[in-house]
């Protein structure tokens, strides 16, 4: 009979708690550089899932349907993550099961989550600075740099209650495709663990914290550039928020709130609940 492809829940929630184990070990340096590759495989999905779909964006009555095209190429950018190689701070958060199980302790995961947000902040902002380089913006007569900078306003123009609870329900889902795909014993079977809950975070509009160290920073640096700030305008970007959108703004009104969601979507709704179900009773009988 032959051997099944994929893990149990349970065992999910085993393996998981033993990848974090071997990630809370990994040097400063070599969590640094992971991250910066994570942050830029991200960024590499954010740009090309706008390139895909920025003339839908545009129009209201085809921006659902852009939404969607931009799913469905936004996987790969975590697909890249878990399956070449990469420290993501979003999918990391699942390592508080192991600090649930005390078998992690919390330092350790601090630690972790520090160089790795780090790194994706370095790799992901410089592939907003590269694109913005390299005159892309420019495609559909300058409407990518438009609606890059219309993204970007838009994101941080949410409350603090509206960016944490879009976060939690994106990190709830992408810790989902992580579950799954470390659940998937081939790499066929973690493209597909991977594909639909990431299609369906990005389809819904949810705010991840590593992607939007790529919206953000791409849609500052573009508001530079006067023909696609003016072509924002035309887009019904006003002058007041193309002038809110800023590094403080970033950081503040929306990377902030966000990465909290995010931490209590994959630690507490994933990583915690499956722990909780599976693991709990073992952890006190230790």
């Amino acid at each position: 009979m032959n051997e099944p492809q994929y893990l149990t829940p349970a065992e999910i929630t085993e393996t998981t708690i033993q990848i974090g184990i071997k990630k809370t070990q990994y040097s400063a340096l070599n969590l640094f550089l992971l991250g910066i590759l994570a942050g830029v495989f991200i960024a590499f999905a954010s740009e090309g899932s706008n390139m895909a779909a920025f003339n839908l964006f545009a129009k209201p009555e085809t921006y659902g349907l852009g939404k969607a095209l931009a799913g469905a190429i936004f996987g790969t950018g975590l697909m890249l993550v878990v399956i070449a190689g990469g420290e993501l701070f979003t999918g990391n958060t699942l390592i508080f099961a192991g600090v649930l199980a005390k078998r992690i302790k919390l330092k350790a995961m601090l630690r972790n989550w520090f160089f790795v947000y780090l790194g994706n902040f370095v790799g992901s902002v410089l592939i907003a600075y590269m694109m913005n380089e390299s005159g892309l913006f420019n495609s559909g007569a300058n409407d990518l740099g438009a609606i890059t900078i219309k993204i970007a306003s838009y994101k941080v123009g949410l409350s603090f209650s509206q960016a944490f609870y879009l976060g939690i329900m994106c990190n709830w889902l992408v810790c989902l495709a992580v579950w799954m795909a470390t659940g998937a014993k081939d790499i066929s079977g973690k493209i597909w663990a991977i594909f639909f809950p990431i299609w369906l975070f990005i389809t819904s509009g949810f705010e991840h914290s590593i992607a939007n160290m790529y919206y953000i920073p791409a849609g500052i640096f573009a508001k530079g550039n006067p023909q696609w700030a003016q072509a924002a305008m035309d887009l019904g970007v006003s002058a007041e928020k193309l002038a809110a959108l800023n590094w403080n703004s970033f950081l503040i009104q929306n990377l902030l709130p966000v990465t909290l969601g995010n931490i209590v979507g994959g630690a507490v709704f994933v990583g915690g609940v499956y722990w909780f179900v599976y693991l709990r009773n073992s952890t006190k009988k230790n």
